[in-house]
């Protein structure tokens, strides 16, 4: 089973200004040098730093999302 790759960098695209602005967008680099897409999110319901994914692996990065998602829902 291949090993999951960990975070060297990551980026967050633009907050939305209007309703029709697209959703923030989070961008991660990889041990390999790759850059990948992880998610987009509803920045009215949840936020992130680039500094959260630096030294996890994409899928501790994408439960990050789910647990902020899942927290949000409970409050």
């Amino acid at each position: 089973m291949p090993k999951d790759p960990k975070i060297v960098k990551a980026r967050i695209t633009a907050q939305p200004q209007s309703l029709l602005d697209p959703l923030p967008e989070v961008w991660v680099t990889l041990e390999s040098g790759r850059e990948e897409k992880l998610f987009e999110y509803y920045p009215d319901e949840i936020t992130f730093q680039p500094e959260e994914f630096i030294g996890l692996t994409t899928s501790e990065a994408r439960a990050l999302k789910l647990k902020k998602d899942r927290d949000f829902l409970k409050s």
